[in-house]
């Protein structure tokens, strides 16, 4: 808590808190004695908009979350947005974000990451999610609890294969733990133990050397007259396709050229 949230908190006349039973314990270590109101999944629509209703009204509203940082996997970006659809000025008072963190205390690269939350619990939409996240080439950072970790790491290996990843347990808590490990060891060492807290996993992206690979494998799957009618008919003409049937397979245009001319494979 930096000074100026504390002084924030101090001086708005009315605070939104996911939990105002877990709230009131920071609101008393500061000795801030601002009103509350509830903010949380459940209530976030009609809720925002009496919030709304209170700001353009004069009043300032203060936002906070449980853990982390509203509006991340939370509630709060439908506030947000709706405080944005009315004219209404927000600003962020940075502060811990597990993502972040755990980003930052894995030891996987953090230059491009793609931050993915809780996956989705319907399962057509999770399994389009865990798809697209295969061949996804940047860090993947991901949100899990703990009776859904062991189902979801199952997932992750069957989909994306044996990948390096990161558990982060409980960050910045007492029992907070870091382990570097592999979807497949992580899957063992939670047949041994049950997994406790609240997980954040970083997951290493495909290397654009695998994705190479993949995208030549899939296109292996046809012969290469396929390949080549795929071009023709967008009308592309025959000298174009040569050359991108060549590429898509990792191969050289003559290697394509002579297979066209000779029947063999090249």
């Amino acid at each position: 808590m930096t000074p100026r949230v504390v002084e924030t908190l101090r001086r708005a006349d009315l605070i939104a808190a996911e939990d105002t039973r877990n709230s009131i314990r920071l609101l008393n270590h500061f000795d801030i004695h601002t009103p509350m109101t509830s903010y949380h999944e459940y209530n976030k629509v009609e809720k925002a908009g009496k919030l709304v209703e209170k700001l353009l009204a004069g009043q300032n509203v203060a936002l906070i979350t449980d853990a982390g940082t509203p509006g991340i996997s939370d509630p709060g970006e439908v506030l947000v947005r709706m405080c944005m659809e009315n004219g209404v000025t927000v600003t962020s008072l940075p502060g811990p974000a597990a993502c972040i963190t755990a980003l930052t205390l894995s030891g996987l690269p953090a230059r491009r990451f793609c931050f993915e939350g809780f996956l989705p619990s319907d399962k057509k939409e999770r399994r389009q999610v865990l798809e697209e996240l295969a061949t996804e080439s940047r860090t993947i950072v991901l949100y899990e609890a703990p009776h859904h970790i062991v189902k979801t790491l199952e997932e992750l290996y069957e989909t994306l294969g044996d990948r390096d990843v990161t558990l982060c347990r409980e960050l910045t808590k007492k029992f907070e733990t870091v382990t570097p490990t592999t979807l497949k060891n992580a899957l063992e060492l939670y047949s041994r133990q049950e997994p406790r807290g609240e997980y954040v996993l970083v997951i290493r992206g495909m290397s654009r050397q695998e994705k190479r690979r993949e995208e030549i494998s899939a296109w292996e799957e046809i012969s290469v007259e396929e390949h080549m009618n795929h071009y023709l008919e967008q009308g592309i003409d025959r000298k174009s396709a040569m050359k991108l049937v060549a590429n898509d397979r990792g191969l050289s245009k003559r290697d394509i050229y002579a297979y066209l001319n000779s029947g063999g494979e090249p």
